[in-house]
């Protein structure tokens, strides 16, 4: 009777979990279905398979890419160096503040500045974007580089609001490396920066590559940092904000508008199904040994 109370409750979740992703994946399943139509099959049955072909995604794509008020060779660009210079910084400097924090935690500054790491996890964008605003004009014109519209400005933006995820599933992870190791290689006259870079670097490989991939999703996907720092008008524009441009100038062309999205959607699905197994070991591994 047992056995059986627990395969129906077995059943039961599996379908709620089945009914879950079925509703999230259904506007990237629209998305990808109708990347694949033009935009009369599109506005007669958008749900339907009617007319989608993969010459007809061809054209989508060559009217998309050429297209140029997408520009999209050069958002992609910028998006691609945004990303990967704020997720090197992310990982190294977040390492170092972990290693740090971790080998000092029963100090009183150690604990104050990684309750502020974690403090700052909870507090909603929202709260401080007119603030971070109005700071990074001011900082621009003290040192007098620009921090708005400005690639140096949005990723030191980005190092500090991933920070704090950053340091806090490092930390957890280092905190479960002996120490031994560390005191070996001190007796071997090796420098705190050697030991870091020859020691404790390699062994956080598998947790850096889950907060890299964790990080990258959001910083690629990110609208609305890069929306209020660049401007949806400004010169340096990254994925999100010139989809966003794109679907203002073709209000009704559907098969434009979708297939620009999908191009936007492509790279971090394919990172993340690549790096998922990474994902979920990195967190284990971090979890387990914090």
């Amino acid at each position: 009777m047992v056995g059986k109370e627990k395969r129906t409750k077995s059943y039961i979740l599996t379908g709620v979990g089945i009914l879950i992703a079925l509703y999230v994946l259904f506007p990237f399943f629209l998305v990808v279905l109708n990347s694949f139509k033009a935009q009369a099959s599109i506005v007669e049955s958008p749900v339907a398979f009617k007319g989608a072909s993969f010459g007809q995604l061809i054209k989508n794509l060559n009217a998309v890419i050429n297209n140029s008020n997408f520009q999209f060779w050069y958002a992609f660009g910028t998006s691609a160096v945004i990303t990967i210079i704020s997720l090197v910084l992310l990982a190294v400097l977040g390492a170092m503040a972990a290693w740090v924090i971790s080998r000092n935690n029963k100090t009183t500054w150690a604990t104050v500045i990684y309750m502020v790491f974690i403090a700052s996890m909870i507090i909603p964008f929202q709260v401080v974007m007119l603030p971070l605003i109005s700071t990074f004009r001011d900082v621009g014109k003290f040192i007098g580089i620009s921090m708005l519209q400005s690639i140096p400005g949005i990723v030191f933006a980005y190092c500090g609001f991933g920070g704090a995820m950053t340091v806090f599933i490092l930390t957890g992870f280092i905190k479960g490396v002996p120490y031994d190791l560390e005191e070996a290689a001190a007796i071997d006259g090796c420098s705190p920066e050697g030991t870091f870079f020859k020691i404790i670097l390699p062994l956080l490989t598998p947790v850096i590559t889950t907060v890299t991939i964790l990080n990258g999703m959001w910083i690629w996907n990110d609208y609305l940092l890069p929306s209020l720092m660049l401007g949806q008008n400004g010169k340096v524009k990254t994925l999100p904000v010139a989809v966003q441009a794109f679907v203002g100038s073709y209000v009704k062309q559907w098969d434009l508008i979708l297939t620009a999205a999908l191009l936007a959607i492509i790279p971090m699905v394919v990172v993340f199904l690549i790096g998922q197994k990474q994902i979920m070991n990195g967190m284990v591994e971090g979890a387990v040994k914090g």
